[in-house]
């Protein structure tokens, strides 16, 4: 089989040529029709975290092993699964869900395998997608997409279901009455306005520096987009909501100047949910946050009902395509590249022929 791997953190990808694995017990063997290039793709490239002050979370003492194939938004066809993967016949299309655990803890059994401290994700502990063939531990994680084209439906396993996930977190009785303040216009910015529509919700009010992507917001349904630069964006963001208090942001960045935004603008009872990987140390006045009464919620990916939830939204209709960018599996390097420099406007997938 062919991959794409990170060999050493920061170089190009390197092409390689493992031999193709054979399904053992539960294992299912795909061939692989199109993997996301995501933004946290970048991260695992570069070897860590920014933690702020000095400090770093380095992914080798996190149990990431190179070489690494990554890749964790991959859809691809049945091609050969072992004797107990029950229900799993060669053929069809599946979205794959990524964000495994051990499946033994109490985390796991409770449907929660995407907080398991001893996870095993594809794409990031186990080779992903950025390959010709994946190799999945069980039938439960794949989801059959039908007739859905493989390349928009692949980014749901990530920036679909991240985005999901943390609209659940505000709950539906605060997004469908007051508008969600986004930071980042990026393919999961452009996912959370795509979503709040299907769900009902009052719409989004985006905040990104990159004049391009608040047009690209814009045009995807945002209520308005501002740039978080600017000295008077807090008030810009309140105008935005016609002088009403805030209840929502969902920080797609996480970054100190966007949370250091959000708390500015949310009104008492707030929540902030935090995505956004970019890193660093928040400054918050802690006194603050107990008198303005806010939750403070990291949302890491989503859990698979959650998935299956997002999917059969998607069936309806309700949900568009999301803007994509194909690009064949031997520009996997290249492509990165591009997301890291800031030139992808929407999300970009990589296809296998």
């Amino acid at each position: 089989m062919k991959c794409y791997c990170v060999v050493n953190f920061r170089e190009p990808l390197q092409e390689m040529d493992p031999p193709t694995p054979a399904p053992q017990g539960t294992q299912v063997l795909l061939k692989v029709r199109a993997a996301g290039v995501c933004h946290s793709d970048i991260h695992l490239w570069e070897g860590g975290y920014d933690l702020g002050q000095g400090r770093t979370l380095s992914l080798k003492d996190r149990g990431v092993t190179l070489p690494l194939t990554m890749g964790h938004e991959t859809v691809g066809s049945i091609v050969a699964a072992g004797p107990d993967a029950q229900g799993a016949a060669p053929g069809g299309n599946y979205l794959v869900y990524p964000w495994i655990g051990c499946g033994a803890c109490a985390t796991c059994l409770a449907g929660q395998e995407n907080h398991c401290t001893a996870p095993a994700c594809l794409g990031v502990h186990r080779a992903g997608g950025y390959a010709d063939h994946i190799l999945v531990p069980h039938p439960r994680y794949l989801i059959d997409i039908g007739d859905l084209d493989p390349a928009q439906i692949a980014p749901y396993a990530c920036s679909g279901l991240t985005t999901y996930s943390a609209l659940k977190k505000i709950g539906e009785a605060i997004y469908r009455e007051h508008p969600v303040v986004i930071f980042g216009a990026g393919g999961l910015g452009l996912m959370s306005l795509t979503l709040i529509k299907a769900l009902g919700g009052k719409g989004g009010i985006i905040v990104d520096i990159d004049p391009a992507k608040r047009q690209a917001a814009l045009k995807a349904g945002a209520l308005a987009a501002i740039d978080g630069a600017a000295p008077d964006a807090a008030q810009q963001i309140l105008k935005a909501a016609g002088g009403k208090p805030l209840q929502a942001a969902i920080d797609l960045v996480g970054a100190p100047a966007t949370t250091s935004l959000a708390f500015d603008f949310l009104t008492k009872g707030g929540k902030l949910i935090i995505v956004g990987l970019f890193g660093g140390a928040s400054s918050w006045p802690i006194a603050l946050i107990p008198m303005k009464a806010l939750s403070i919620i990291g949302s890491y990916v989503g859990n698979l009902a959650e998935l299956r939830e997002l999917m059969t939204l998607v069936r309806t209709g309700k949900v568009p395509p999301m803007p994509v960018h194909r690009h064949p599996l031997k520009d996997a390097d290249t492509v990165l590249a591009s997301l890291r420099a800031g030139k992808v406007v929407g999300r970009a997938v990589l296809t296998v022929d």
